[in-house]
This record gives structure tokens, C-alpha cells and sequence, in this order.
């Protein structure tokens, strides 16, 4: 482990100074990336910088194409584990505003008219959609901690993993790629309806968002309840000039969820036998007595339903169109999620020949406590990405 912690430390040491636990632009990502391609690094070399690596501002779809040309080839093609790792800062950069130059300079709209025509398209138009049918296909990155078992003895109840400071060479200090899902879904009048999902969720060191995707006219509706809608910046989505309002949803007008799946609920369960002085145990061995001191674990939804949120709406300046919307709910520190955000990006689909304004894209980055409020396993952190797309829309047969 020590020579593998020498290797990280010559690597970033050949590459510009920017600190590991510092948070640096994209345009310096791209000029980190070119540095390597010019000194021939591999792609696991490539990984492990980038793995260092936190961005200041949101790394675009296209900026992130832009960087393909200087990630190391395997085979022809992008090495495999710094592609992922592009793709791992583009999902966690998805929250932020977008480099600066790419902001552009035009004056604030009229707020008041364009939130009241976004308010009546949320209402009249997307929440009277058709229904519709489409398949979810989601990603999923996540850092690699151990959850607690089923069922263990005390002085092993839990395997306990732990963030570290400055450059760490562990592999559960990074997010990395999991697996992938694709999900038929259905979206009525708007709303996207998830099907049942009877998965093992915690048991298998993972964790499930079983809430659905935030309902759009209830967040503008919340949001205008709430006061505090602010113009913040433009920025360019599907091509386009897009008006983009930060917004505020306090406790009294907040109806939105936090469902998460499933955290332990320790339950202690066997005997403990203490001999009087100078007797035998239970097994017949002289001094203290020892027996079946064992944990159960039952798997429970993390289930809150009204939590505090805050967040941004893009809105397209002429028709009043939402064209994405960001949630960020506001936890507890003492709770077992810490985080649930959500963006939420909506597009022009054609669907049996008709031109409609979908999701066609989603980004939702978690931190949860994943032993719970156990205490047996620690308290440590688990932070999944899941990144989505929508595809093949069709209307539902009745």
C-alpha cells in the first residue's frame, strides 16, 4: 500500500500544482488532461489523477466531448477508467453553474411575467401530457464501502470503512462505475410512475431513490409560495438561451419527499452467561463465562415526506418552457441521508409524430450514513451517482 501511496504522489507531482483537495476549474481540467496525453500517461495513471480531482463549476456535455481527445487510447478507443472518471465529474459538477464564458451577458428578463408563463406551461401543458411509455436506463457510480451483515457476532457486526484526508490510494475512497439498469417507466399527466421494485436494496451494499422524480408544477407552485424566486444567470441548454431562477422551498409549503431505500435497525439477540467467582463457564472453562452474543439486522425505507428543498429552474425566455430543473433537499445533519439532489433535464421528443417536451435526462447524486443509526458499523459515508436517459417514448396503450 505504501509503495501504491509513493507511485499517486510522483504521479500528481509530474502534473501542474493543484492540490488534491482543491477544486479546480474546467478549463484547468482540460489543460491537466493535455499535460498527460503529452507525457504518454496510461489510463490507470490518467484514472488515478483524476480521481483527485473536484470541479468548480459543471463540466457540459459538450466540454466534456471536447476533453475525449486527450484521454489516453487503449486499443484505439478512450481508456476504459479515465473515461469513467469523466464521466463520474461530469455527473458530480451537474449542480453547478457552468464556466463563465460560456454564461451569456445579456440583462436579467422580466421575472414576474416569465415565472407566470412558465407557471401556466407547467400547469396547462406539461402537467397534460399524455400518458407515456419510455424505458430509464441509469448508471450507477458509488464509492465502495461496506455495509453491515445480515446477521454477525459482536467484534465483527460490521465492516467499517472510513473517509481518509489528502491523497488516499484506498479504492473505497473513490466513486467508480457499479452497474447498469434499464427500467420500462411510465409518465402520466407528467409524473413519472416507477414500478414496483421488490430488489434487496442494503443488503446488497447499495441504495435506492424510491421517491419519483419532483412533480414540476408543484416545485414552480411551492416555489412562488415560498417568495424568493431570484433571476441568478442565462445559460445555453438544447442550443438555446435559457433563463435560469434560483428558488427557495421552506418547511410550511414543502411537499416534497425523501424515499430512500434501505438502511439497518440493529436488534441484539442471545445470552451472556457470568459465572460466580471461581466457577466454570456454560462450556465448562474456568473464569468469565462466554456464549451466543449475536446481531440481527432488519432492513428498513428511510421514509421523510415533507423536507425542506432548494434549487434552480431553467426556463426558455419566449414560451415560458422548463427546460431543467434542479432540487436539493435540505437533511438533518443527524439523519442517514444527507443528500438527495436531483436535475432533471427536458427536451423535444417526437412521439407518434408529435413534437413533445420531455425528461430526457437525469442526474441525482446521494449521501447516506449506510449502517444507519446503528452506531455498530461507524458512521461513515456513502456517496451514489445515477445518471439517466430516457429513451424510446411511446404513448401507453389504455
Amino acid at each position: 500500500m505504501k509503495i501504491k501511496g509513493c507511485i499517486a504522489m510522483l504521479l500528481l507531482a509530474s502534473l501542474p500544482a493543484w492540490p488534491a483537495d482543491k477544486k479546480i476549474t474546467v478549463a484547468e481540467l482540460k489543460s491537466m488532461l493535455h499535460t498527460m496525453h503529452d507525457q504518454k500517461k496510461n489510463d490507470a495513471d490518467v484514472a488515478t489523477a483524476l480521481e483527485q480531482v473536484q470541479l468548480s463549476e459543471q463540466l457540459t456535455l459538450p466540454a466534456l466531448n471536447s476533453l475525449v481527445e486527450d484521454l489516453p487510447a487503449v486499443n484505439g478507443a478512450a481508456g476504459v477508467l479515465s473515461t469513467e472518471q469523466i464521466y463520474i465529474l461530469e455527473a458530480r459538477s451537474a449542480l453547478l453553474p457552468p464556466p463563465v464564458a460560456d454564461i451569456p451577458a445579456d440583462p436579467a428578463p422580466d421575472t414576474a411575467a416569465l415565472l407566470a408563463r412558465a407557471a401556466a406551461y407547467a400547469s396547462n401543458t406539461y402537467s397534460q401530457l399524455p400518458a407515456l411509455a419510455a424505458n430509464r436506463t441509469s448508471l450507477r457510480f458509488q464509492d465502495n464501502f461496506e455495509a453491515l451483515a445480515d446477521s454477525s457476532g459482536v467484534s465483527s457486526g460490521a465492516k467499517d470503512a472510513t473517509m481518509g484526508s489528502g491523497l488516499s490510494v484506498k479504492p473505497h475512497d473513490y466513486i467508480r462505475y457499479i452497474n447498469a439498469a434499464d427500467t420500462p417507466i411510465t409518465l402520466n399527466k407528467g409524473q413519472e410512475t416507477l414500478p414496483e421494485d421488490k430488489t434487496q436494496w442494503g443488503r446488497n451494499k447499495m441504495i435506492q431513490v424510491m421517491d419519483p422524480d419532483p412533480n414540476l408544477a408543484t416545485v414552480i407552485s411551492e416555489a412562488q409560495a415560498s417568495g424568493g424566486i431570484q433571476f441568478v444567470r442565462w445559460e445555453t441548454i438544447n442550443g438555446k438561451p435559457a433563463a435560469v431562477f434560483s428558488y427557495t422551498v421552506g418547511k410550511k409549503e414543502t411537499h416534497m419527499g425523501v424515499h430512500v431505500c434501505c438502511f439497518p435497525d440493529i436488534r441484539q439477540a442471545g445470552r451472556l452467561s457470568y459465572p460466580v467467582a471461581g466457577g466454570t463457564d456454560p462450556f465448562g472453562a474456568p473464569g468469565p463465562g462466554r456464549g451466543n452474543f449475536q446481531t440481527s439486522t432488519n432492513w428498513q425505507l428511510y421514509k421523510k415526506d415533507s423536507v425542506p428543498y432548494h434549487g434552480e429552474i431553467s426556463i426558455e425566455p419566449g414560451s415560458g418552457v422548463v427546460v431543467r430543473l434542479i432540487t436539493q433537499t435540505e437533511e438533518k445533519i443527524s439523519d442517514v441521508v444527507h443528500q438527495d439532489d436531483e436535475r432533471i433535464d427536458y427536451g423535444p421528443v417526437t412521439v407518434g409524430g408529435k413534437s413533445l417536451v420531455l425528461p430526457v435526462r437525469a442526474v441525482t447524486i446521494t449521501e447516506v450514513v449506510p449502517n444507519g443509526i446503528s452506531g455498530d458499523g461507524g458512521t461513515s459515508i456513502r456517496c451514489t451517482l445515477f445518471t439517466s436517459e430516457y429513451k424510446n417514448y411511446q404513448f401507453a396503450q389504455k
